[in-house]
């Protein structure tokens, strides 16, 4: 008998310490996507990013355009044509439409990739002032709302006018 009201004593005692060792949880979110937005370095990428896809459009709007001479060009001589030279516009034309579906392609991934490397500095930025706010105000999770995992959550706190507080943007 003595032996069990120890052992409650002990699980009571037990249950109390880890309760109180215990770090109350602090869940805040943000919505990333309004926030890369709003910021005033976004507007510069856009435009830089704008002007070079324009000038890959007027590299590729000039082959287009000499594929389409090309292809006139031999459809309206093609009636006096020997076989020897028929055979040596259709390889030029088959080898103009290759490249420009190449330089497509390359065009779309260097794009991709200067996008990339102009908004690293911008996510990066906005990365560090969420985790100094996340750290200023004890925030135990950031969720990023823009993402849409969160499938069910309790209020918590949407730390978007600290984080741009702390960025120098109100």
């Amino acid at each position: 008998m003595k032996t069990i009201k120890i052992a409650i004593l002990l699980v009571a005692i037990g249950l109390t310490t880890v309760s109180t060792a215990q770090k109350s949880v602090k869940i805040g979110h943000i919505n990333s996507n309004d926030l890369l937005t709003a910021m005033p370095e976004r507007t510069a990428v856009q435009k830089d990013l704008e002007e070079y896809a324009g000038q890959l459009k007027i590299t590729l709007d000039a082959m287009r355009k000499e594929y389409e001479t090309k292809i006139a060009e031999y459809q309206s001589k093609e009636a006096v044509m020997t076989p020897i030279i028929k055979d040596t516009k259709v390889k030029e034309i088959t080898d103009l439409e290759k490249r420009i579906g190449e330089f497509q392609q390359t065009a779309e991934a260097d794009l991709q990739k200067k996008e990339q490397s102009l908004l690293q500095p911008i996510i990066d930025k906005a990365k560090n002032a969420i985790n100094e706010v996340a750290k200023e105000n004890n925030y135990t999770y950031i969720l990023d709302s823009s993402v849409g995992v969160v499938l069910y959550s309790v209020d918590s706190d949407d730390i978007i006018g600290a984080v741009k507080k702390k960025l120098g943007m109100e």
